[in-house]
């Protein structure tokens, strides 16, 4: 598996990690910052040291909840290092609340563990009161690495718990919400709480830390979208793949020129074209991979050469909440549906979104229906 401008690290627990390109944006700030202040190229590497032992917690942190998620069925695709922190790519949250509450624990929970080991380690080896009286001082020269490596891992633990949604405090408060409330309204509520403390974020991050204005964007925007997430899943409730299928598409061979699905494209309402071989899926060809054969090669090009070769299969009967997740997480907007060796049709995002659309009209009309009686 790859991912556009991130280093893959390698693969842990069956789980691919990888360093954003903008990781390295703080490794390179962390050096100046330590070789500007006067201290040298050796105090900067140290600081270069700090940062990557600190990133290890965080990935062991993200590792709690791919793991503790794993219990309960749900696959991580990946773990990304950013900036601002990790991020592990579950492909799903559980519906229980109980089971949502320890996966969003599980990873403060491994900074809290980390941080524990390393006071016990500072107690027993007599530098705990001495680093803490130091720390106290602002004597950081006096202040050990083990202490710096401790005091982050407690500052991670209750930063964590802040309630600021989608963060693991914000997840944990929606959790908790869920054993009275819906899914729906708990995450309204969380939302709206994580949104303000965004908002705090982005305020005290121009005076004291500018860090903050990000980690209060990623938090605003994340937050917007995971509420608007939930209630399009409330709105799929009990829905398959039955009632949105389109079953009138276009099928081409990977040997057809690009020319061919131009035609297809203009002389359709579709985006989205399957590729068939020998009356088997092999790809997906979708408008804007079209544009991009085109700017590059031309008409001539060959379809092969542009399809995305993974399919997404789903049945008539597959809840349309899942194929969601399915085409959301795989970064595709197209699944097949099959019944056995037959192909019935295709279901794509838009699909999804006009089936939204027409239960919410039938159920305004149904709203009103009732009032007027």
């Amino acid at each position: 598996m790859t991912k556009s401008f991130s280093l893959r690290v390698g693969k842990f627990a069956g789980i691919d990690v990888f360093i954003h390109w903008t990781f390295w944006i703080i490794i390179g700030w962390i050096f100046l910052l330590h070789f500007r202040s006067g201290n040298g190229v050796e105090a900067g590497i140290r600081g270069i040291v700090f940062v990557l032992v600190l990133f290890l917690c965080v990935v062991l942190h993200e590792f709690g909840h791919a793991l503790t998620a794993r219990r309960y069925g749900i696959k991580t695709r990946d773990i990304t290092l950013y900036p601002i922190g990790g991020v592990a790519s579950l492909e799903g949250m559980p519906d229980k609340p109980a089971q949502e509450l320890a996966v969003a624990a599980a990873g403060p929970l491994v900074n809290l563990v980390i941080a524990l080991i390393l006071g016990v380690f500072l107690a027993a080896t007599g530098q705990f009161s001495e680093s803490f009286t130091a720390t106290l001082a602002d004597e950081s020269s006096a202040i050990p690495f083990v202490w710096g490596v401790f005091a982050a891992n407690i500052l991670l633990f209750v930063f964590n718990l802040l309630p600021a949604f989608p963060m693991d405090g914000g997840r944990i408060l929606r959790a908790v919400l869920s054993f009275k409330l819906t899914k729906v309204r708990a995450t309204q509520i969380a939302a709206g709480i994580g949104q303000s403390l965004a908002i705090l974020f982005v305020f005290l991050g121009f005076f004291f830390n500018f860090w903050l204005v990000f980690i209060g964007l990623f938090v605003y925007l994340g937050a917007g979208r995971e509420a608007a997430f939930e209630k399009t899943k409330s709105l799929l409730s009990g829905l398959t793949v039955r009632d949105a299928i389109m079953h009138n598409f276009t099928a081409l061979s990977p040997e057809d020129e690009l020319g061919r699905a131009v035609d297809a494209l203009l002389d359709s309402q579709e985006i989205h074209f399957l590729i068939c071989e020998a009356e088997e899926p092999v790809g997906v060809l979708s408008r804007d991979e079209i544009i991009r054969g085109l700017s590059e090669v031309g008409r001539a090009a060959p379809i092969a050469s542009f399809m995305n070769r993974e399919v997404t299969i789903v049945t008539p009967d597959t809840g349309l909440e899942e194929v969601l997740l399915k085409i959301g997480t795989r970064k595709q907007q197209l699944a097949v549906v099959r019944d056995g060796p037959s192909i019935l049709g295709l279901i794509d995002g838009e699909n999804i979104q006009e089936r939204i659309l027409v239960n919410e009209a039938l159920k305004n009309r149904g709203t009103r229906g009732t009032q007027q009686s």
